[in-house]
Order: C-alpha cells, then structure tokens, then sequence
C-alpha cells in the first residue's frame, strides 16, 4: 500500500466507515492525490462525452456549445471546491453536515434525496454504457449490432453492478486505489481518442447549428443558457452533496488551497475535455447515443477504445453506491454500510431495466439534470451561508450526531424549510427544461432563458442569510449538553 501518512497498523479503515461518526485525525490521509484521482476517475466517463453532444444536439453551434461548457464548470467547480474544505474541516459527510441547517430529523428531506438521486445516478451511468458494451459486442460479432438485444444488455447491466458494488463494498480505499491505478490509463486511451478526432476525423469546426434551423439573437442566448444550466454549472452543483464524503478522509494539516485545487482540477479538466471530445464528434451526425458516437466515428478503432472506457461509468458509479449508503445512516437506518451497498446495486438495477425502455435520450438526461438542479442549488446555497456565515467555518462536528432530542440541534429548522422550499420553486420558475413541467413562467416569458440555478439559489441564501443566524442562535449557547467524540478506534473494531 502506498504511504498515506496513515498507520495502517493501528488504523482500520473498513471499521471506520462502518460506524457513522467523524474521521478521526489519525484515521486521514496526508495525500490529496487520490483526491484528484476520484473526482477524475468519476467523470472521465462516457455520460460526458454525451453531455458535450446535447448541446449540438439541442441546437446550438459547437463554439457555443464549448462556451456553455467552460464558462459554467468554471462557475459549478469553483463552488464545489468550497464544499470539499467544508467536509476536510468538519470530518463528516455532506448529509451529517447538514443536520447543522435543517435539524436533526429535519435533514431527512435533504438525506432522503440524495440517497434517492445516488440510486437514480448508478441507474443511468449503467444505462449509458449500455450502448458501448453492445457496439463492441456487434464489432465482435457475437450479437447482432442492428437488434435491440434486450435480453443482454439486461445481463451486461447486472455484470457491471456486480463489479461496483464489489469495489465499494471494502469503502474509501479500495474506491482511491481502484481510481489510482485505472484512471491513468484511461487517460492515455483518451488521448489517443481525441488525437484520431480532432486531426484525423472530419469535423465540421465551424458548425453553427442545424441547417437552415441555425440560432440568432434571443433564441441563441435562450438555448445557451439551458444548456449551461445542464452540462455547466448544473454539472458542477450536482457533485455538491458528494463533496465531504470523500475530503473528510483528508488530514485537516493539508493545506486548503493544496486539496481544493487538487478536487477542482480533477473535476473541471475531464469534464470539458471529454465534453469538447463529444461536442465535436457530434458536428459529423448531430448524435447523442455514445455506441453511435464511437462506432460512427472511430471504426476498427472502436475495439481498444470501447474496452477501457467501460471503466468510467464503473469509477464514477463506486461512488454513488458509497455515498447513497453514508446518506441512508443520515437517516438514522440502522443497518451497516456495506448492507446498503447491496441494497442500491438492487434497486440501480432495476432502475436501468426501467430505462431500457425510454425512447429519447437526450430528453431524459435534460429533463434528470434540470431536475437535480432544482434541489441541489437550493440545499447547496443554505449550506453555504450556514457553514461560511453563520458558524464561520468553526462548526463543531461533534453535535451533529447528538441523538434525536439534543438542545444542541433544532428537531426540524423550519426557518431552513421554507428557504428550502422557497428556493426550490424559485428554481422552476426560472428553469427551462426539455418537458413541459420544468419550464416555469418567468423562463416563458423570457423566450426560454434559464436562470434556474442562478435565482434558485440565491433567493434560498438570501432568505437563510436572513432567518438561518436567528434560527442558530438558541442553539448556539446549549454547551452544557455533553459532547460526543469520535469513538475510539478499538471501540469502533468492535462494533
């Protein structure tokens, strides 16, 4: 094993992980290095390179779509930087900090969803890479390419969630060195994908839109700012809540500034190479479909390429598994972590049955992500003003598993609840999606321009920067409760 500053000998980590609690100090790693590694290893993956080709797909010219792209991760990855230091400082995962907001069982809303959306999440990685799996299939010839061969992609589904759930079954290190060891590879076949597309394959450069159906004006501005919405900052806001999950494990000694540009870069550099990758084999056939997009563009070469990327829905799937069984214990479920990762490979897998039968998928990657949006711009927005402003990034982490009851925690923080809410609905106002039910009023009305996660989550932080100090203070002076540390590690063996 690699030295991570961590004396594995006195130190479990499989036992850590298994008792909700925080890291404790002796337990973290000094590295930030695997911290690069996972969020990469999460978004070097087929779904982006999809998400690149929505945008043309959708309408828009690849200059255009490449703007949306760039401008809004810079936006999204930036935030989600704050968010890694929150779970470095605190040692706790995203849904235990935000007990500090929403209250002790008021935090089930947010908990409940994120275990929901991580669910919903390993469903359509799994799904996406379906159609690689079955290109590389029909290159080889054991099914037939032009069948809709249901009956394998269920069973290739089930193969594919039986590796995830293997590798987070043994937690935070078996997920950092499965990232370690694959992702560089990974990068090396994508930059030879992207060395065939951009010098040796004919891409339209210049391709501005649909022929005859090309976007001026006010309808150029309108589809650029839903497509930001989706594959920019909507992108970044989704990984919000994952954030602390995995920087908790990080030495509170490493400098912030070493581990926030480590997470950042990690996320912002895949993200929008492999979006510029997919936008550009896009202008040849205007598709989204990822086993259209290789096997259109790439022919023979299809076969080592199809072989490696299979690896990026599995990295980035490990850790949705991991983070919907740390939000479940936020629930107060009183079952093991690695009892949950069985549970959502389950459910996932019924999820990607269920998908088998969608008919567009570019709407139901818009109509997923502006719906994600929606919650998480709001939750993210009220979690930042309550760790930055209203406890000043002095939170004490040990409250925040007091049981049901502690004067230290607000039961249910109904001041929280209706910023929550008020966000929320600000957001669809505002949000102009693929159906019907997420295009609000105001974006109507502003001939389909989509400010969702801009509105959404300010008017939920103006509204919690206004009733969340109140809200805190009775809470703030109750230092007489009795303070729950981290259990001691032979305690935690032996649990």
């Amino acid at each position: 094993m690699a030295n991570t500053g961590v004396d594995t000998q006195h130190v479990n980590m499989h036992d850590v992980e298994q008792v909700l609690q925080p890291i404790p100090e002796e337990a973290r790693t000094h590295r930030v290095s695997g911290q690069f590694w996972i969020w990469a290893g999460a978004n070097i993956a087929p779904v982006n390179w999809v998400l690149g080709a929505l945008g043309v797909s959708l309408g828009l010219g690849l200059s255009d779509t490449l703007i949306a792209l760039v401008a809004g991760n810079v936006v999204g990855m930036a935030l989600f930087g704050l968010f890694v230091l929150m779970g470095q400082r605190t040692g706790v995962t995203g849904m235990v900090l935000s007990r500090a907001a929403f209250g002790r069982r008021g935090n089930y809303l947010p908990a409940g969803i994120q275990a929901t959306l991580a669910i919903g999440w390993c469903a359509v990685n799994t799904w996406v890479i379906l159609d690689l799996v079955m290109a590389l299939l029909g290159k080889l010839g054991i099914v037939d390419a032009s069948a809709r061969n249901l009956g394998a992609r269920i069973l290739v589904a089930a193969l594919i969630m039986g590796v995830q759930v293997a590798i987070s079954w043994f937690g935070y290190r078996s997920i950092a060195a499965f990232e370690r060891w694959t992702v560089p590879p990974t990068i090396v076949v994508l930059i030879g994908m992207s060395v065939v597309a951009w010098f040796h394959l004919h891409l339209n450069w210049s391709y501005a839109g649909p022929p005859g159906h090309v976007l001026h004006g006010s309808a150029r501005f309108a589809a650029i700012s839903a497509v930001m919405t989706v594959i920019g900052i909507g992108w970044g806001i989704t990984w919000f809540p994952y954030a602390a999950d995995y920087s908790r494990f990080v030495s509170r000694a490493v400098p912030g500034r070493k581990l926030y540009l480590a997470s950042v870069l990690g996320q912002f550099l895949p993200v929008v190479w492999l979006g510029l990758l997919g936008a550009s084999l896009a202008t040849t056939n205007g598709s989204v479909d990822p086993g259209k997009l290789i096997v259109d563009n790439y022919g023979a070469l299809a076969l080592p390429v199809l072989f490696l990327v299979i690896h990026g829905p599995i990295a980035t799937n490990v850790l949705n598994i991991y983070t919907f069984s740390v939000a479940a214990q936020a629930l107060d479920i009183k079952v093991k972590r690695r009892g949950l990762n069985l549970f959502v490979g389950v459910f996932a897998f019924l999820a990607v049955i269920a998908f088998l039968f969608a008919q567009n998928l570019g709407t139901v990657l818009d109509t997923w992500l502006g719906g994600i949006v929606a919650w998480i711009s709001s939750w993210g927005a009220i979690m930042l003003v309550h760790y930055y402003r209203v406890e000043r990034r002095k939170i004490q982490a040990d409250r925040l598993f007091d049981p049901v009851g502690s004067r230290r925690l607000p039961d249910v923080n109904w001041s929280t609840m209706l910023c929550f809410a008020a966000g929320i609905f600000a957001t669809w106002v505002f949000m102009y999606g693929a159906t019907g039910a997420l295009q609000g009023f105001a974006a109507r009305a502003f001939g389909g321009v989509d400010l969702s996660w801009l509105v959404g989550g300010g008017v939920a932080g103006a509204c919690y920067a206004v009733l969340g100090p109140k809200a805190h203070r009775q809470y703030e002076q109750a230092t007489e409760a009795p303070s729950l540390q981290p259990l001691p590690l032979d305690a935690i063996q032996e649990a």
